[in-house]
C-alpha cells in the first residue's frame, strides 16, 4: 500500500506499483469505441503508462499534454493514458487539445487499478487511480516506476523518458 497525499492530506492506495525488473500483468482497458485493449494490442512496443485520477483536472491535463509532446520523438514506444474516466471524456479532451501521440484508455470497468496497485483506497477520491508512471520495455518488463507522492504534483517526465534509453 502506498502512502501518498492530496493537498497534504493522507491518501492510501490498495497496493504498490509493479517493481522494476518485474513483468506487468495483462490488462484490459476500454477505448472510445468501447472495445477492450490488452497488452497484445501493444505487443512489441515499449510502453509508458501515464496513470492519473481524472482528465478533468489541471495536473492530469498537463501530464497528458507533456507526454504527448515527448511521445512524438519516441521510437517504437506508445504512451498510454489510463484513468477511470469514461473513454468518451478522455477522447474529447485529447481531440480538443490535438493530442495525437498518446492512446487514452479507461479502466472504468476493469481491474487495472487493482492489478497495478494504483487504485485509491480511501479519501474522497476512493476508487479513482493515483498519479503514477510505469515504463516497460517491449516485453512488459518494468524499467521505471513512479508513484507520485502528492496527487496534485506532476510526475518526473525526464526520469520516465530516460528509462527508455
Amino acid at each position: 500500500m502506498a502512502d501518498i497525499t492530496l493537498h497534504g492530506d493522507s491518501v492510501q492506495t490498495i497496493g504498490n506499483l509493479p517493481e522494476v525488473g518485474s513483468t506487468v500483468k495483462n490488462f484490459k482497458l476500454v477505448n472510445v469505441d468501447l472495445k477492450e485493449k490488452t497488452n497484445e494490442d501493444f505487443s512489441g512496443k515499449k510502453k509508458i503508462f501515464n496513470i492519473f485520477p481524472s482528465i478533468d483536472t489541471g495536473v492530469c491535463q498537463a501530464a497528458a499534454r507533456k507526454f504527448n509532446e515527448k511521445a512524438a520523438d519516441l521510437d517504437n514506444t506508445v504512451v498510454i493514458n489510463v484513468s477511470k474516466d469514461l473513454p468518451f471524456a478522455l477522447n474529447r479532451f485529447c481531440a480538443a487539445e490535438g493530442l495525437d501521440h498518446v492512446v487514452s484508455l479507461s479502466d472504468y470497468r476493469g481491474t487495472f487499478g487493482d492489478d497495478y496497485g494504483v487504485k485509491i483506497a480511501d479519501s474522497p477520491m476512493a476508487g479513482l487511480l493515483s498519479r503514477a508512471v510505469i515504463v516497460t520495455d517491449e516485453y512488459g518488463k518494468v524499467l521505471y516506476n513512479e508513484q507520485v507522492p502528492e496527487i496534485a504534483q506532476e510526475p518526473n517526465y525526464d526520469k520516465a523518458l530516460d528509462a527508455l534509453k
